[in-house]
Order: structure tokens, then C-alpha cells, then sequence
């Protein structure tokens, strides 16, 4: 039996790690490449069309990848504690990485702004959790500020570390297609995994792994877009929780991934998200949490732009699963109907 050793181990040659460096992993990465025939069929029927399912994580989200490689390289240092701001899949990966170390983890998120899946994630490992009367933007501003100033350890994507895991995906896209797609598309939040995509490419193909790089698509909801407009949003607002953020700590690394890729980041509408959402789940079995949708509503406004080429190949990452925000689910699918225990009340409403 061959055992998949999650992604330090299986990447090493590519990440900053030495022999002293002590890996935390939950086996995370390897997650599936599916091929998505009918949801191409329906939105972009020129293309191949691939989804990278990172829900299948550990803790749910493509944040392990950058989590296990943080939190080693925390514990190499020796240090307390970590801390990190989230809106919720940060703070799940940090808890559960942190718990498998055996270190302290300290939690700022939005009161009230947070999908509970993730906020029970991050509070059932043991997270100390503060909720804060404010934006995620302003969490993070305080994390900072306190990780500047004491021994605890950043494990937002300003960590280094967190993109270096991160870039892993791209990776294992190659070695799962056998090449590079044409396109690969994703949410942007707070930009750190395209810029990190961007560079596992980037690496994958200066060690002729692969023979050319793809073209970076990224979408922003439309009321939390401050890369395509060109500003700080302040109250950032979308039904995506997951990428609710109004000032993208890498923002500028984002930037010139697009630019170096010939790629673009752009908007799509909440309304956008949730159709794209529903068609994951009703055409692929695939259900994801809202934002990360983002990145299937972009093939589909790219597709009716004209912009993806007959025979390209295009990868959408998936960040999270639809688990992490139950009550979108809820609310934005057919009710259960109830009838009486009979036979005959049954088969009436099937045949409505």
C-alpha cells in the first residue's frame, strides 16, 4: 500500500524545508481533478473542463495546503502561540493544524460574519476565538499588530509559508493532466491562491515539468471587488463569505500574476455565484461553499464573452466545501415536503 504523505512530503524539493524542519500534516493535498462534461455542456461546450475539488482537505478548504507548511515552520522556530484573522476557513485550518502540534491558537473574525460550519470547526479544536465589531480588514490589522509585537506566529496568508503550501495545487494539476491547462480559473478574496497558483506554475515549469504556463483567471464578487476597481472597499458586501474582503493582503502579487499570465481578474454577481453554485451541485455531484463558485461563474461570463478558445483546457478551483456554509444551501434550494407515513400520501406526491 502507498500512503499519500501530504504535501511537504510529497513536494519537498520545492518547498523552503530542511531535515529540521518538523512536519504538522493531516495528509492533506492529492485532492481530485474531476472532469465536468455536462456542467461544460451547459456553459462553455467549446472547452475541457476540470474541477480541482479542494474541499476534499482535512479541515474542508485549499487553506491546509498553506497551513501545514506555516505551522512546521512555526514549530522549527519554537514559537508560543499563532494567531491568525479570518472569515472562517483560515481559522478552521489554523485550529486543526495548531491542535495537531500541540500549540496554542488564537482566532479574530468577524461577529456575525462568519459561516457557522467554519466557526464550529475552528471552536471544536480549540481555538480561542474573539469576535470582533468589525470587517475582516480590521481583524487583520490587529493580528498583525499583536504578532509584531509578541511571540506569536502570523498564519495569514502574509506568512510566506502559507503560499509556498499553497502552490502545491498547481502541481499536482500538471501531474494530474499530464501538462498545464489553458486557463485556470478562481475566487480572489484576499488574492493569496492565485498569486500562489501563479507560482507553483511558474516553478513547475522552470524544472521542465511542464512546457508552457496558463493564463490566470481570477473573479471578485461584485460588492467586494477592490482589485478591479482599484480601491480599498470599506464594508465589502457578498453572499460568499469566503472572499468578503475589502483590502486583499496580496493584492499586488495578485496583480502581477495576471499580468505576467496575460490573465485577468474581473467581477461576477452574487447572482452569478449562486447559479454557478446550484450547477455544480445539480450537473456534478460537486458541492461547494459559495466563493468558490466564483471561479465557474467566471468560465461561464468568459464562454458568452467569446474568450476561452474552442479545444482550450480550463481548471476552476473549488476553495471549500458546500458543508462550511450550510444555510446558503438551505436557503437557496427546494424545500423538504412533508405527508403523512402512507403509502398512498407518499406516491401522491410523486406523481404531482
Amino acid at each position: 500500500m502507498i500512503l499519500w504523505r501530504g504535501i511537504i512530503e510529497e513536494f519537498r524539493k520545492f518547498l523552503p524545508v530542511s531535515e529540521q524542519t518538523p512536519v504538522i500534516s493531516l495528509s492533506e493535498g492529492n485532492t481530485p481533478l474531476i472532469r465536468a462534461d455536462r456542467l461544460a455542456k451547459k456553459i462553455c461546450p467549446q472547452v475541457e473542463l476540470y474541477l480541482k475539488v479542494e474541499g476534499a482537505n482535512p479541515t474542508g478548504s485549499f487553506k491546509d495546503r498553506g497551513m501545514t507548511l506555516a505551522v512546521s515552520k512555526a514549530m522549527e522556530k519554537q514559537v508560543r502561540a499563532i494567531m491568525c484573522a479570518s472569515t472562517g476557513n483560515t481559522s478552521a485550518a489554523a485550529a486543526a493544524y495548531g491542535a495537531k502540534a500541540g500549540l496554542p491558537v488564537y482566532v479574530l473574525v468577524p461577529a456575525g460574519k462568519i459561516a457557522l460550519g467554519k466557526l464550529a470547526q475552528a471552536m471544536v479544536h480549540g481555538a480561542i476565538v474573539f469576535q470582533i465589531e468589525g470587517n475582516f480588514d480590521q481583524a487583520l490589522r490587529i493580528v498583525r499588530e499583536l504578532c509584531a509585537e509578541d511571540e506569536y506566529e502570523l498564519v495569514n496568508s502574509l506568512n510566506p509559508f502559507r503560499l509556498e503550501g499553497q502552490k502545491t495545487a498547481a502541481m499536482e494539476v500538471c501531474d494530474q493532466l499530464g501538462t498545464a491547462p489553458t486557463f485556470h480559473f478562481l475566487p480572489v478574496g484576499n488574492a493569496g491562491n492565485i498569486s500562489a497558483y501563479w507560482k507553483g506554475y511558474r516553478e513547475y515549469h522552470t524544472a521542465g515539468q511542464i512546457h508552457y504556463l496558463p493564463k490566470m483567471m481570477g473573479f471578485q464578487a461584485e460588492g467586494s471587488a477592490p482589485i478591479v476597481h482599484g480601491h480599498v472597499i470599506e464594508n465589502p458586501q457578498t453572499v460568499a463569505t469566503a472572499i468578503r474582503i475589502g483590502n486583499p493582503a496580496s493584492w499586488k502579487l495578485a496583480l502581477q500574476a495576471v499580468d505576467e499570465s496575460s490573465g485577468k481578474i474581473a467581477i461576477v454577481t452574487d447572482e452569478e455565484i449562486l447559479s454557478a453554485y446550484r450547477a455544480l451541485a445539480a450537473e456534478e455531484g460537486v458541492f461547494c461553499e459559495p466563493a468558490s463558485a466564483a471561479s465557474v461563474a467566471g468560465v461561464t461570463k468568459c464562454s458568452q464573452a467569446g474568450l476561452l478558445p474552442e479545444g482550450a483546457t480550463v481548471v476552476c478551483t473549488l476553495t471549500g466545501h458546500g458543508l462550511k456554509d450550510p444555510d446558503i444551501a438551505v436557503e437557496t434550494s427546494t424545500r423538504p415536503r412533508t405527508v403523512k407515513a402512507t403509502r398512498e400520501d407518499v406516491l401522491a406526491l410523486l406523481r404531482a
